[in-house]
């Protein structure tokens, strides 16, 4: 039988560059016992399948002088090592730059004194070229061997053509531009990847326990299921759990981004990274650390940014014919002027060389994942969780919102909104009766007024209801003190009854409203009548204007709820289009009806009842996704809190990315166009040339990290 391959998650330490990504990647599939390995550029992480050991990885890497750590290391070893390789690195990495840029420094002295052609100013240039490039030509060389015309390889050609033709000077700054270059590349992906694994250090590394009566502080992948986590005032939650005694406000601005404090008590949820801010707290925890909302989300982040966005497909695909073109271009700059116009060989190669430097793909390759994890680490760290930088992309094309109603446009609890008596004076009175009738009742309705009783503080537990019955599809009956009293529809009442209400006038208008109305009353009269309905959100109405002002063509409405409550609360909120009476096969019809006219399009729901409806969309975007395993699985993008306001945002976001992306990509071409224009008139220098790409990575960077500071 064969044994089943193991897959292993490393991380991966000075990884800069996708073309270094890809070309490790290779390495490793390569390993004598690995049958698959895939690289993670975003989030700097290689997932091998099979058999392998860090230091056969670190082989392989060593092209980058790559450091490769085990995923699953405790963290706090983790990042005591990273402190002190971070250390150790900057200084080896960055050795033989130093001293390269040293005997460049002592050349220039000694050319400005001895002349550019004595021998000791050649001498520390080629000095210079040989230890700076030392790395670079050992690739670049590699490289050329195998016709893989990386960005080493025609840097090689390049410096050697420069040396060739004794243009020393140039050669050694080359060599010294690109390798700056290089740490610029490196230093930008680290920051962009400190977004996301800041949130690591957001949850304790350790919790006080209670167990057997005795409290202590335990590691927090020494903490099982089941055990009492004490939180005090000021203290961060260290794991996911139930509150089992205790009263506070907690912060969860670290996992749902809301600025609010949250009242904790009783049997609601805490997740690990937030803060508890006042009362005392117990949990009991539910989850293990490597399970916890916070964990879940650093992991799908992770994912995310490995996830190729269409743009970066399209320069992938772009750059692989661009590096030939490149060298072909600059094959035919050095032969055709000297063959066929008596051009002279030396300048026309000097020429040649030249646009081997400024048509390196550096700044083009890097371009688009700087954006994409830089956008994708600023939505988590606002409260939303994009699961790939497809659907980052296809968010800023949206042209179409669709909506579920409960719990989405509405907070999913009714509450009681209008209570009227036929005598003011009773209604107090009547409202006890009434509650008390609902206590004993399992209807849905029954909690919201059963709320509204406690909130005004009526007393209804003390009222005794005899011969209770519920009337399926009309609502509840009851005797109190020898009188029997009714609440429900109007089918429990006889017609002349009815007639004779003073409050029907209210039902009606009630009705109009989408509000669920109930008759209060005897067998004699009307007594009453009580509205209750779902709340809408705050933010709702908002969100839509917002959305309409982004330039979404098309908003709806697509709810299970009878079309009347739909069509009141949609007027409400300025929906483009209501549909009410829906089964989730209409919603899903709808989804595709919608795609058919605008093509792409969002279902914005609870990521459980809109399954259907959410993977059929462009992009389904799950409520609530903080403690929701369903909305952080079956979503492309998860609202971490329930905050609609969210979505304003990341519809930003996405459309500042994709300008960002196109940004990044007309100016790296542009550049590198500019340049190669310069070959025309016999402009072009190695200086020129090489200042051109390094700028242009340089700023592409910079752009693509402005995405982490949209708010």
């Amino acid at each position: 039988m064969s044994e089943k391959m193991t897959e292993k998650t490393y991380r991966i330490e000075g990884l800069s560059c996708t073309n270094c990504a890809g070309k490790f990647e290779k390495n490793v599939k390569q390993l004598p016992g690995v049958t698959s390995a895939t690289v993670n550029f975003g989030a700097s992480k290689i997932s091998v399948e099979g058999q392998t050991t860090i230091e056969e990885l670190e082989e392989a890497g060593a092209f980058e002088n790559l450091i490769i750590r085990d995923d699953q290391e405790n963290d706090e070893q983790v990042r005591s090592d990273e402190q002190v390789r971070s250390k150790e690195s900057f200084i080896k990495r960055n050795i033989a730059l130093i001293i390269s840029l040293g005997f460049i420094l002592v050349a220039v002295i000694s050319q400005l004194s001895l002349g550019e052609d004595h021998l000791l100013t050649k001498a520390l240039y080629i000095l210079a070229i040989i230890i700076g490039g030392f790395d670079l030509f050992k690739e670049g060389f590699s490289d050329l061997i195998k016709l893989d015309f990386s960005m080493e390889s025609l840097m090689t050609i390049a410096i050697i053509g420069a040396a060739f033709i004794g243009e020393w000077a140039e050669g050694s700054i080359v060599v010294i531009l690109f390798a700056i270059s290089e740490a610029l590349e490196r230093f930008s992906m680290d920051k962009a990847r400190q977004s996301i694994r800041s949130l690591m250090d957001i949850a304790p590394k350790e919790a006080l326990i209670r167990r057997n009566n005795v409290e202590q502080l335990v590691s927090v992948d020494k903490i099982d299921i089941d055990d009492i986590m004490i939180i005090k005032p000021g203290q961060k939650i260290a794991m996911d759990g139930l509150v089992i005694n205790g009263h506070s406000s907690v912060n969860q601005a670290a996992i749902t981004g809301e600025s609010v404090p949250v009242e904790k008590q009783l049997d609601d949820e805490v997740f690990a990274g937030t803060l508890n801010e006042e009362g005392v707290l117990e949990v009991k925890v539910t989850k293990k650390v490597t399970d916890t909302t916070i964990a879940k989300i650093i992991h799908l982040v992770e994912e995310a940014q490995g996830e190729r966005a269409p743009a970066q497909a399209f320069v992938d695909k772009f750059a692989k014919y661009y590096t030939p073109f490149i060298i072909i271009m600059a094959l035919l700059i050095v032969v055709v002027p000297p063959l066929f116009f008596g051009g002279d060989w030396n300048k026309w190669l000097y020429q040649g060389l030249s646009i081997l430097v400024v048509g390196c793909p550096c700044s083009l390759v890097i371009s688009t994942p700087v954006s994409i994890v830089s956008a994708i680490g600023n939505a988590a760290k606002n409260g939303v969780l994009v699961k790939g930088g497809v659907y980052l992309e296809e968010i800023g094309h949206l042209r179409a919102i669709a909506f579920d109603k409960t719990g989405t446009l509405t907070k999913g609890k009714p509450v009681v909104t209008d209570f009227i008596a036929t005598s003011s004076e009773t209604d107090i009175n009547y409202l006890s009766i009434i509650s008390s009738l609902e206590s004993l009742s399992q209807h849905p309705l029954a909690s919201a007024i059963l709320n509204e009783a406690d909130k005004t503080n009526v007393d209804y537990k003390s009222i005794q209801i005899e011969d209770f019955q519920s009337i399926t599809g009309k609502g509840l009956t009851g005797i109190h003190q020898n009188i029997r009293y009714y609440i429900g529809s109007p089918k429990l009442f006889s017609a002349s009854v009815i007639e004779e209400t003073a409050v029907k006038v209210q039902y009606r208008q009630f009705q109009e409203q989408g509000k669920t109305a109930m008759y209060f009353g005897t067998d004699e009269q009307i007594l009453g009548v009580i509205a209750v309905a779902d709340e809408v959100r705050d933010s709702s109405a908002a969100v839509i204007s917002e959305l309409h002002k982004l330039s979404i063509e098309h908003t709806i409405m697509l709810t299970g709820d009878n079309t009347k409550t739909a069509e009141s609360i949609g007027k409400q909120l300025g929906v483009t289009e209501i549909k009410g009476d829906l089964m989730p096969q209409e919603k899903l019809d709808s989804i595709k009806a919608l795609r058919t006219t605008y093509n792409k399009v969002a279902m914005v729901g609870d990521g459980i009842n809109d399954a259907p409806a959410l993977a059929a969309s462009t992009v389904g975007i799950a409520m609530g996704g903080a403690g929701t395993d369903t909305a952080l699985e079956t979503a492309d993008v998860a609202l971490m809190g329930d905050d609609l306001q969210k979505l304003p945002f990341i519809v930003r976001l996405s459309r500042q990315t994709l300008k960002v992306i196109k940004q990044n990509i007309t100016f790296s071409l542009g550049i590198k166009l500019l340049a190669l224009l310069l070959v025309i008139p016999g402009w072009l220098t190695l200086w020129i040339a090489i200042v051109a790409d390094m700028g242009a990575t340089l700023l592409v960077t910079l752009n693509g990290l402005r995405l982490m500071k949209v708010k």
